[in-house]
């Protein structure tokens, strides 16, 4: 897909599709211009009670050959409460009116007072990403027509900068969602482990996969035990992109890599989604649209390590069982009170091997509580971080990519809810605040001296509906938020 700026007007832009937004009680002059060009819009928009509202749009499939073939008119609200979230819904609508047609897009917002570049990024990234479906799987699937190119219209010149990682960014995170959307048959700890290879091969990264043996010998029990229940071997994953120049930071992006979880013993049962446990990889399928993103991209100053424990949860006479003691690879012992908790073990040796990488700050991403679902709901992610400075770079990375994210307290006096009779701890707490406690847990398996940040995404990681940006499934969330966070590390 081609993203350009157009320096036609309103009434000398020709394409397929043409698409203008609306603010309510429009006070500019774009109303007028399209009556100029469009003969009786105005008076068909009154018609048909077309006001304005955020709600509303307003589509003609335009007679005779002419162009464009298609008009979109998009109702933004009121002018002065018009903000990114704003630009990124326009500019999705305008992608979903848009389907059908082939040839150009053009696209005419008021850009009002909005960065130029940063309004170009935004609308380009929406609309790539709004026209995503995920047909792999169709004997037969239906054939789309979408436009080639995209052409935003009345920025200034210089805004086209802002166009420039917008397909490097989209392809991360249409990796994510592919990874996140495949069949557990399909998305095994194997294909992770040869995504990686594809990734690193193109991109010049360094790949190191660690074996079962090879976790073993460095004492990774924690991972290895909910490995210990399913056919497919484990995979320990480590991806890194080295820059051109001097490292001024070293960053550690660690995802969990559960590609199916079934709960173990205690089995996902009634409402548990054991249907839909594919998606428990999420972690590792962001972290992997970020790699793919930034080696594209090629940051300077900023090395990346990727780093992905994955592995099934299953049940076999060889299965991990409640009440089993097993050791870290930094030699914790940790009494396992519920198999279904399963993700905090792996991450446990992930987070130890990130931070004998020495990196500056360490994230991880994980699918890891239901708790986290009900504090925050489907739209926004967990967030608790040991650092300040690192929990405001991430929310403001996250405030850029237009991805929802709310800092949770790592209340210390929680952590007493994980103490063991016979071992260091025990791998949950008590049922309130079990998100608090999980990031607590974590917690002790990163150095005290290095920034570090945990996201929950277990609500934001799959959308049944779609909306917005995302389609229905997979929705890539929090690719972009790292992608910015690492840049604005460099």
């Amino acid at each position: 897909m081609r993203f350009s700026l157009s320096s036609a007007g309103l009434q000398d832009w020709n394409g397929d599709v043409l698409a203008v937004g609306l603010p309510q009680g429009d006070p500019s002059e774009t109303a007028a211009e399209l009556e100029k060009r469009f003969n009786g819009l105005v008076a068909t928009l009154e018609k048909r009670q077309f006001k304005g509202k955020s709600s509303e749009t307003f589509v003609s499939n335009l007679l005779g050959g002419a162009e464009p073939q298609r008009l979109l008119v998009i109702g933004l609200g009121e002018a002065a409460s018009i903000d990114l979230d704003g630009l990124r819904t326009a500019s999705s609508k305008a992608a979903k009116a848009a389907v059908g047609c082939t040839g150009r897009l053009g696209l005419l917002l008021p850009w009002l007072s909005i960065n130029p570049m940063e309004a170009c990024q935004i609308c380009a990234e929406s609309i790539r990403l709004s026209l995503y479906v995920d047909q792999r799987f169709q004997k037969d699937p239906e054939p789309r027509q979408i436009p080639e190119s995209i052409e935003l219209i009345g920025l200034p010149e210089q805004a086209a900068t802002g166009l420039q990682g917008v397909n490097a960014i989209c392809s991360g995170v249409e990796l994510a969602r592919e990874l996140v959307a495949a069949p557990p048959n399909v998305a095994t700890p194997t294909l992770l482990a040869e995504t990686a290879a594809d990734l690193a091969e193109p991109y010049g990264l360094e790949l190191n996969v660690l074996e079962r043996d090879d976790c073993e010998a460095r004492g990774m029990g924690a991972f290895l035990c909910v490995s210990q229940g399913s056919d497919l071997p484990p995979k320990f994953i480590h991806l890194i992109y080295r820059p051109e120049g001097e490292v001024k930071r070293r960053l550690a992006l660690v995802g969990k890599g559960l590609t199916f979880d079934s709960g173990g013993y205690n089995l996902k049962v009634g409402g548990a989604q054991i249907d839909m446990m594919k998606f428990d990889m999420g972690g590792s399928g962001t972290v992997f649209g970020a790699m793919r993103s930034i080696a594209e991209l090629k940051p300077s100053g900023v090395e990346v390590h990727m780093v992905v424990a994955s592995c099934e949860n299953m049940i076999n006479g060889s299965a991990v069982h409640p009440g089993d003691i097993v050791r870290a690879a930094d030699g914790s012992t940790i009494e396992i009170n519920n198999t279904d908790a399963e993700g905090r073990l792996t991450l446990a040796d992930a987070l130890l091997y990130a931070c004998e990488q020495k990196p500056d700050a360490v994230v991880d991403l994980a699918t890891l509580t239901g708790a986290c679902v009900v504090a925050l709901g489907d739209e926004i992610a967990g967030l608790w971080s040991n650092n300040d400075a690192m929990a405001e770079a991430l929310k403001e990375a996250a405030v850029a990519s237009g991805e929802g994210l709310w800092r949770m307290p790592l209340h210390k006096p929680y952590k007493d809810g994980l103490k063991s009779k016979l071992a260091d701890m025990k791998n949950t707490g008590p049922r309130p605040g079990g998100s608090i406690t999980a990031a607590l847990f974590l917690q002790g398996f990163v150095d005290k001296d290095t920034a570090w940040a945990h996201i929950d995404i277990a609500g934001t990681v799959w959308s049944d509906k779609g909306k917005g940006l995302n389609p229905p499934g997979a929705t890539g969330f929090g690719v972009r938020t790292l992608v910015n966070w690492v840049l604005s590390q460099a």
